[in-house]
């Protein structure tokens, strides 16, 4: 069996980064054209369905490339919808945020999926949807709690980050709060410690709107 993920922990930090990130090797997708055979970078190919997959601990750089990836696909066509795949342990508040105001800043309505977990800022991100188009797989795990931080200095420096993480805190629980549908009380209640979420609880708690489950054709497969 493994071990339950705690996001608070450097070590799992350090690992789900080693996991997650693709280290350099990008799977390729060969397709027949009249033209030819053609290759793509997966993601790429994602990309052209406009897929978005988040799959990494959110840093500045996912951040950028997935802001990137949107404002390209509103370029395209503002009227399809995008639609945004999660497996993510969360991450960066500052480059989580990012990505948040594009989303609602875009015209295109932006469908999300969690398959594996949505953690954090990464539950931040799943919320964020469009309402009515929010999903999540049968195993899916959502975790939210208060932002983690901390200072060293100064007192006066050590007062200024206090006052900044208790500022991102209370954008973080309006978000969520919006989302869901949940009281400000009742976020900061639930998020004052880990605060994990099976599939159908993130539905009855509003971070989703409905489980994905596999249809009889496929199951039949």
């Amino acid at each position: 069996m493994g071990s339950v993920y705690n996001p608070r922990d450097p070590k799992w930090i350090k690992e789900s980064r080693e996991v997650l990130e693709p280290r350099g090797i990008i799977p390729a997708v060969i397709e027949s054209t009249p033209r030819g055979e053609r290759s793509w970078d997966l993601y790429s190919r994602l990309l052209k369905e406009r897929i978005i997959f988040i799959g990494t601990p959110i840093d500045d750089q996912v951040a950028n490339s997935i802001v990137a990836q949107l404002l390209y696909l509103q370029s395209e066509d503002a009227t399809k919808d995008i639609n945004m795949y999660i497996n993510s342990p969360g991450g960066s508040i500052y480059a989580g945020l990012a990505i948040y105001d594009t989303m609602q800043w875009l015209r295109p309505d932006i469908s999300t999926v969690c398959m594996g977990m949505a953690m954090s800022m990464g539950a931040v991100l799943l919320a964020a949807g469009q309402h009515g188009k929010r999903y999540c797989l049968p195993n899916s795990t959502m975790l939210i709690h208060q932002p983690l931080g901390g200072a060293e200095g100064q007192a006066a420096d050590i007062e200024i980050t206090a006052r900044e993480i208790l500022r991102l805190r209370r954008s973080l629980y309006e978000i969520l709060s919006t989302a869901t549908g949940q009281t400000m009380e009742r976020i900061m209640q639930d998020s004052d410690r880990n605060y994990y979420l099976t599939a159908q609880q993130s539905v009855e708690y509003g971070l989703v709107d409905d489980v994905l489950t596999p249809n009889e054709d496929s199951a039949s497969r």
